[in-house]
């Protein structure tokens, strides 16, 4: 029988761990009846700091016996690299194998550097990525419908349906300036709102299920007309029949997370990644 009390996991990084955290938890995603103690120590950038990270691991493994821990890596220098592979554990390189070959394809050696990646970087892309984020909140939920023209995407569906979530996501992560309009009662069935007839071209759909809908709703307004499943269900027929009438694309947002249907909009709106 797999034990499932948890296991301990540290994601290591020379830099802020994002990388660290997001390739390590993909791997373990591929395990989902096992548990996990995730622990994170940024910023190791060097021997000494290394060092600090294997005495701090080996003090609370010693307060979890019985369970290796498993020890993702992501680190560019090979000194700082050595020192956390005695660390007393299962300890994975995301990035050695792969650097070392790119070595060797490329013909010259890594820097051995922490490097910008999740950094500010470039500051013209980080002031688009600023400047996207506070586009995408001025024009969160129809609150302000002026200067529609210069957004990259315009999101629409009814209340609850995750429209600003994904918004809010794109804007950071892809620098885009994203609109978001909520589909209530109030428009005419089948009809555009007027103030998006003219940017028909950026626009994309959100849809759910009335179950869903009304889950979430309920959780904000219980008992409330707005989160019976009866309206949820009227809502999400309207907007569908929208979509479909003005050949508008869409996806049904239930069971996705905010990084694939992200994904999904990119794509089919053929809109750059920053």
């Amino acid at each position: 029988m797999v034990d499932t009390t948890g296991r301990p996991v540290y994601f290591v990084s020379d830099s802020t761990g994002i990388t660290a955290d997001t390739l390590g938890n993909a791997l373990l995603a591929q395990f989902p009846d096992l548990d996990w103690q995730r622990h994170h120590l940024p910023f190791i950038e060097s021997v000494e700091t290394a060092r600090r990270a294997v005495d701090q691991i080996t003090t609370k493994s010693a307060d979890v016996p019985g369970h290796t821990p498993l020890i993702f890596v992501t680190v560019r220098d090979t000194a700082v690299a050595a020192e956390l592979s005695k660390a007393p554990g299962e300890v994975i390189d995301l990035l050695g194998t792969h650097l070392a070959r790119l070595e060797d394809i490329l013909g010259t050696e890594r820097s051995g550097r922490a490097t910008a990646y999740h950094r500010v970087g470039n500051m013209e892309r980080y002031h688009d990525r600023i400047d996207a984020v506070e586009f995408s909140i001025a024009h969160d939920d129809a609150a302000d419908l002026r200067h529609l023209e210069v957004a990259d995407l315009i999101l629409l569906a009814p209340s609850r349906c995750g429209k600003t979530p994904t918004a809010m996501y794109l804007a950071l992560q892809h620098g885009l300036r994203v609109a978001n309009y909520p589909l209530t009662e109030d428009d005419r069935p089948g009809e555009l709102p007027p103030a998006l007839v003219d940017h028909k071209d950026r626009l994309f759909g959100l849809t759910t299920t009335a179950q869903r809908l009304s889950e979430v709703r309920g959780e904000r307004r219980p008992g409330s007309s707005y989160a019976s499943p009866a309206r949820c269900r009227a809502e999400l027929r309207q907007a569908e029949q929208l979509y479909r009438t003005h050949r508008i694309p869409y996806i049904d947002s239930h069971a996705m997370s905010v990084e694939e249907m992200a994904s999904i909009i990119l794509t089919t709106m053929d809109l750059r990644h920053t």
